[in-house]
């Protein structure tokens, strides 16, 4: 039987960043365990790379804070490029109450730190996104530290920085089960066998409650499908815009950063309403001429765009009931950790979470931040947390 003292169950950005944060605390007896052949073919490689810190609770505010932080000094960390590109987020108001809300979530920001919001008039966000219709436009909110990231390149510089301190990484391994003995975690039985250890991660996204399920532990997360449709082929003034959204339906969009120049596009977002839960990860048709519709209405220069199939795609959010994540041991299971639930906040969030994971896991306790109103309790207390900025 193989020993560790730290199991990771998903070898996603998540599960990379616990890993690299135990080992740079010096605890490199460390066991990935990822299902798939390759890292990073579950949702961090089919994520939209965004990394923003205007969220309106403290706790998002404060994980956003901390991550971008770090990602924009990640090579001096592990030695490889995050991609932090800090073009903005702009949130686009179309009616007063929009613009209400984003009043008070910028007090809620600057009293957290994040003092760089800017609220601006309807001309300012005309003349930041010429190409958009904005005749309904009455002003909007932009922070040029939030910008855009490379997943896979964060966590890959997590884990070559982690397995260079001695972390293990097992490839095209399924966990089949999760024992657990007078109410600690004992061991975690796998494809490639047993692993006896005392603390196990569950990191594993969109199969959290699956996972957790096996050491008798129920979470309520979902997985719910987020699809983005690409174009290419646009002029060169599409490359410095930020990240736009449409306060008024929650479609956005942002370029698509490529090497090669003659093939820049947009991604295009928008958080279907219809969608149901479920494993789903094919790109639906019937989404793409959705978008389409949405995306001409706002901006009529796309109405002749080509949408790159090659770079469409469609990935799994892990969903809970108040889009928060849920971080810490679970309730009557001593050793087991959850990172899980992050709402499609997962890669930005990824840097924060490790570090909190290590904390717990090795101290007993978050020092760096206060995740409490994240804990697996809270759904049980009937103490869920609010949470509008959801994209």
């Amino acid at each position: 039987m193989t020993t560790a003292d730290v199991v990771i169950i998903g070898g996603g950005v998540v599960g990379a960043s616990v890993a690299y944060h135990l080992a740079e605390a010096g605890c490199a007896d460390v066991v990935i365990v990822e299902r798939e052949p390759q890292q990073g073919q579950g949702s961090t490689g089919r994520a939209t790379g965004g990394v923003r810190a205007q969220f309106s609770t403290a706790v998002n505010i404060q994980m956003s804070l901390y991550s971008i932080a770090f990602l924009a000094n990640f090579k001096e960390a592990t030695g490889h490029a995050s991609g932090y590109e800090p073009t903005g987020y702009l949130f686009v108001a179309t009616s007063d109450e929009h613009l209400e809300y984003l009043k008070l979530a910028r007090e809620r920001q600057r009293a957290q730190g994040l003092s760089n919001v800017e609220l601006i008039g309807a001309e300012d966000v005309r003349s930041m996104v010429p190409q958009m219709r904005a005749g309904d436009v009455v002003g909007g909110s932009f922070c040029a530290t939030d910008g855009f990231v490379s997943p896979l390149g964060i966590m890959r510089g997590f884990t070559e920085r982690a397995r260079a301190r001695g972390v293990r990484l097992w490839l095209d391994t399924r966990v089949t089960g999760i024992a657990v003995e007078r109410g600690r975690v004992s061991k975690v039985e796998t494809t490639r066998g047993e692993i006896s250890t005392r603390a196990v991660v569950n990191a594993s996204g969109a199969w959290a409650a699956e996972v957790a399920r096996m050491a008798g532990v129920g979470i309520p997360v979902v997985p719910l499908r987020r699809q983005i449709v690409a174009t290419r082929h646009l002029d060169a003034t599409f490359e410095r815009l930020p990240m736009v959204i449409d306060m008024s339906d929650g479609f956005h969009f942002r370029p698509d950063r490529r090497t090669d120049a003659a093939a820049q596009g947009l991604l295009l977002a928008w958080p279907d309403p219809a969608e149901s839960p479920g494993f789903k990860t094919e790109l639906d048709e019937s989404f793409v001429e959705k978008i389409r519709a949405r995306a001409t209405a706002r901006v009529p220069r796309l109405a002749g765009a080509t949408i790159d199939r090659e770079r469409s795609r469609a990935g799994l959010y892990e969903v809970t009931p108040d889009h928060h994540a849920i971080i810490g041991e679970a309730p009557r299971v001593g050793g087991l950790f959850l990172a899980n639930g992050f709402s499609g906040h997962g890669v930005m969030h990824a840097p924060a979470t490790g570090r909190v994971l290590s904390e717990l896991i090795l101290e007993g306790r978050a020092r760096t931040l206060d995740v409490t109103s994240l804990r697996p309790a809270r759904f049980a207390e009937g103490r869920l947390i609010e949470e509008t900025s959801v994209l």
